[in-house]
């Protein structure tokens, strides 16, 4: 495949660090070429806690990934998450010169880039603003206001922060391990580009992604993001209850979750029981598989209430005909469906990261666990694409390119010159004549090439 670009997403999660390589395909699929992942140390509820530890493992999975793609990688697009980050909504205006000429990209450009001047409090930035409508000149509810007319365009804006601190290290662990950052993404927003569709964002759905630390919260209406949030709760609490309640070490008890955990109790059966093995010269331990769904499903019951909390305190909870779709390594617990639909009362499912991948050796990035790392090489390509309509280039139609192309450079327009003169019918048939005898020549000069080469390839 010619011209062809290849993005690279990096998630620093709580409980993993996993770098995914992809390109587009000609039917605009993702294909994976390579995947790394690496135990995350250093980073606790989303915020990076050890720098050292931390740069070892993007280390450790920047390389995995480069020998199963055979890619050197050099920049890459990172998620950022943690309670630090918090959204809000702003309105911004600007008065135009005249109310006579047209609304151009570039005055929605320049009313964008006015809130990310916006005063944010002490020890925060701002990472993303996103439009939700548009005013020209008081008339409410314009979605895309290129091309009318109006003096004052006014504009509803999301606006997400995070914690400059945050930043600054998650900058720090990635410029160590010799990489360079072209985006930094929410990874709710990542997630739900991989998990759900446009029907479901236009129709109203409320996006969860369990991951190790945290649990990323994004609504999603008329096919705007309305609101972001993140909970410091995840798989990882519900891991420590298991660890305290069974009196069992840390990877038992995980182990326990993944193999064995349900969110409903009731779907446990009470004759079933798991032999852990016991410390040194210590007796195996025996562990209920129904006390183990007790224990699972109050950590859960209360994770997903704190969600539907969330939901309620915007009024949402009446507004999403698609439900929730919940992703991420906590979401493949079994039974959370069920659980989720009977506190909630809304209809939901599991999110995998399948519509947009195309066929690729490497099946488990199908999971719903890679569906931030998925979500961030489709945002890395979004933002190219972007770049490249904001520089005006052109890619063919019947190619998929993801490259940087170069401007195309125009010779300058010739003066207008005179047509020559009608030449004379004698001089006329003496220059086709001529014409003609150059082009059987040039035929006899090709076929003697022809047989020359012919013969010089002969084996004897």
């Amino acid at each position: 495949m010619q011209h062809d670009k290849i993005v690279v997403g990096l998630d620093i999660g709580t409980t993993k660090i996993c770098a995914l390589v992809g390109r587009k395909n000609e039917f605009g699929k993702l294909e994976i070429l390579g995947l790394g992942k690496a135990v995350s140390e250093g980073v606790v509820r989303g915020i990076v806690s050890n720098i050292d530890k931390t740069v070892d493992a993007i280390k450790k999975a920047i390389r995995q990934a480069e020998e199963q793609s055979g890619i050197n990688i050099g920049v890459v697009n990172v998620g950022i998450a943690g309670q630090h980050i918090k959204s809000l909504q702003h309105n911004g205006s600007i008065t135009r010169a005249s109310a006579e000429t047209e609304i151009t990209q570039a005055d929605v450009e320049r009313l964008t880039s006015d809130m990310y001047r916006l005063v944010t409090p002490p020890g925060s930035q701002i990472i993303h603003v996103m439009p939700q409508d548009y005013k020209v000149d008081y008339e409410e509810g314009i979605l895309d206001p290129v091309g009318m007319s109006g003096v004052r365009l006014e504009g509803n804006f999301h606006i997400i922060t995070a914690q400059s601190t945050a930043i600054n290290n998650v900058y720090k662990c990635v410029t160590k391990a010799g990489l360079e950052i072209d985006n930094l993404i929410l990874e709710p927003l990542a997630s739900s580009m991989s998990v759900l569709s446009d029907e479901e964002k236009e129709a109203g759905v409320a996006l969860v992604d369990i991951g190790g630390g945290t649990t990323d919260l994004a609504i999603f209406k008329d096919g705007i993001i309305r609101h972001a949030a993140v909970l410091p709760f995840g798989g990882n609490i519900i891991t420590t209850d298991i660890k305290q309640g069974c009196q069992v070490m840390q990877n038992q008890a995980e182990q326990l979750k993944v193999k064995f955990g349900k969110a409903i109790a009731e779907e446990a059966s009470e004759y079933e029981i798991v032999s852990i093995p016991g410390l040194r010269d210590r007796a195996p331990k025996e562990i209920s598989l129904k006390n183990l769904a007790y224990i699972i499903e109050a950590r859960m019951e209360e994770i997903v209430e704190l969600v539907y909390a969330e939901i309620q305190r915007l009024g949402f909870q009446d507004k999403l005909a698609a439900g929730i779709v919940m992703t991420g390594g906590g979401s493949q617990l079994q039974n959370l469906v069920q659980l989720t639909e009977y506190v909630t009362g809304l209809d939901t499912r599991i999110g995998y990261p399948n519509e947009h991948l195309g066929k690729s050796k490497i099946e488990a990035v199908k999971s719903p666990m890679y569906a931030t790392t998925v979500g961030l090489v489709l945002a890395g390509y979004r933002s190219l694409d972007d770049r490249l309509a904001q520089r005006g280039y052109e890619e063919p139609e019947q190619e998929q390119n993801y490259y940087v192309a170069t401007p195309e450079v125009r010779p300058a327009a010739a003066p207008p010159q005179t047509p020559p003169a009608p030449a004379a019918p004698a001089a006329e048939k003496a220059a086709k004549k001529a014409g003609a005898g150059d082009f059987f020549q040039r035929i006899l000069n090709r076929t003697k090439d022809l047989l020359i080469n012919d013969f010089d390839d002969k084996q004897y």
